[in-house]
């Protein structure tokens, strides 16, 4: 059984940055710990825009700048990258909140046998919540899973929304 980490957009944007909030600085160290007691492949994905940011379908719905290319906030998050450098993992660059391209790596590094895929990161509500539901209908017998204590949402409700949402589409919700 090939174990899968998706290490969810962990970048300054959203840990302290333009879309930073202190709930995503709280989950910090849980995801840290997380990686470093992974084993297992990790892949890591990095909300990824260029600078027309604002002109996109996204940016007119939500006009702040945020995990612009090559800039300070699309970095991850300088605890969460150095727990990733004592790991083998792939960076996955996503364009919008969910990621066919980590569907398709995922597959490729499962090469066909049994997978278990957990899922920690930001934001719940938005990229996770996209990402967990994306992988449940690529891998329908694959158990999936959100650590909730390793997860933070644009809003403590939204966050038990998403949460809530993945329950009931069979995705394994741990440490709520």
């Amino acid at each position: 059984m090939e174990k899968i980490l998706v290490v969810v957009d962990m970048q300054r944007d959203f840990v302290d940055g333009s879309l930073g909030t202190k709930e995503a600085l709280g989950i910090v160290d849980n995801v840290v710990s997380k990686i470093e007691g992974f084993e297992g492949r990790i892949f890591a994905t990095l909300d990824t825009h260029g600078p027309d940011y604002l002109e996109t379908a996204e940016g007119k719905k939500l006009p702040v700048p945020h995990c612009i290319k090559d800039s300070d906030g699309w970095l991850l998050n300088e605890k969460v990258m150095y727990a990733l450098s004592e790991k083998n993992y792939r960076t996955i660059e996503k364009g919008t909140f969910g990621s066919t391209k980590l569907a398709e790596e995922i597959g490729r590094a499962a090469a066909g046998g049994e997978v278990e895929i957990q899922l920690v990161g930001l934001c719940t509500d938005i990229c996770v919540v996209s990402n967990a539901l994306l992988l449940k209908a690529h891998f329908p017998e694959a158990r999936i899973s959100v650590d909730a204590a390793c997860c933070a949402g644009v809003t403590p409700k939204t966050h038990e929304a998403a949460l809530e949402t993945m329950r009931m589409c069979q995705i394994d919700i741990l440490g709520a």
